[in-house]
């Protein structure tokens, strides 16, 4: 069975002038935000958070073993999953091969039905939590890495829980601004990934979590313009493009698990008696 590649087209001149431009302003007006939104937490404003100030956290560690379940069951198709640089264009900068793949429930509040059906407790324990934006399986093979760099909005908050992690904690890594997390199976934790963080997979196996990304509980007047900017945030090229090449990719995917489902019915047939 092949996996589905894309083959992208030169992006329009005009388009890249445009994504430079509004990359521009728009990186002008996260640093405006940042430090009045960060004034505007209730949770404080540090790069890890405690898990207490979000009571949902709890629900989802207890759900630790029915994701579990249906994640082994996601990756039984591992292969044809797509890196997360062929999904956002953005990506490019922080990755690179095919080490660190996705497999996206939701983006920016856009909800990709095909994988919420095919992993319906993870699916139902996502939509449970208040103001949920994104979330997805981060995989990411032995060797990889993603170089350090900063979040988009000081509006969201990121949560991290293991799945599947190497038994060698030391060799597995992420940096938050600076300081070092692990990950563990079941257990969670939460941080502002608008400080500087990268990650290290230097052992032999692979690690999965799953991220969420919700919005940072704030006071008021921080709420709302918090809202605002993550609305905007979610009419860009950054998560439209996104958005486009997740259904393309599901589409491509489908028809080739089709097509293999068809050879493999026709085999009995076209065997000798």
């Amino acid at each position: 069975m092949v996996t589905p590649t894309t083959t992208a087209a030169p992006e329009p001149w005009l388009r890249r002038w445009r994504r430079r431009h509004v990359k521009r302003l728009g990186k002008r007006a996260i640093r405006g935000l940042a430090s009045f939104l960060g004034a505007q937490s209730t949770v404080g404003d540090r790069p890890v958070l405690r898990t207490a100030d979000f009571p949902w956290v709890a629900a989802i560690e207890a759900g630790y073993p029915a994701i579990r379940a249906e994640l082994d069951r996601v990756l039984e198709q591992r292969e044809h999953l797509p890196p997360f640089q062929e999904i956002s264009r953005d990506q490019r900068r922080i990755t690179s091969g095919c080490r660190w793949k996705v497999y996206l429930f939701c983006g920016f509040g856009y909800r990709v039905d095909a994988h919420c059906r095919q992993c319906p407790e993870t699916a139902r324990l996502l939509e449970a939590i208040p103001d949920m934006k994104s979330a997805w399986f981060s995989i990411l093979a032995p060797g990889g890495k993603i170089t350090p760099h900063r979040g988009i909005s000081k509006g969201i908050v990121r949560l991290h829980m293991g799945l599947r992690t190497p038994r060698d904690r030391a060799q597995c890594w992420m940096r938050v601004d600076d300081q070092i997390m692990h990950w563990d199976d079941g257990r969670a934790f939460v941080f502002d990934d608008t400080y500087d963080h990268e990650v290290r997979n230097d052992s032999a196996e692979e690690r999965v979590i799953l991220i969420v990304d919700v919005e940072r509980p704030m006071r008021l007047f921080g709420r709302l313009v918090g809202k605002v900017f993550n609305r905007a945030i979610r009419h860009t090229a950054y998560v439209q493009d996104a958005r486009r090449k997740q259904l393309a990719w599901d589409e491509r995917l489908e028809l080739m698990m089709d097509h293999a489902e068809a050879m493999h019915a026709d085999e009995p047939e076209r065997r000798p008696s």
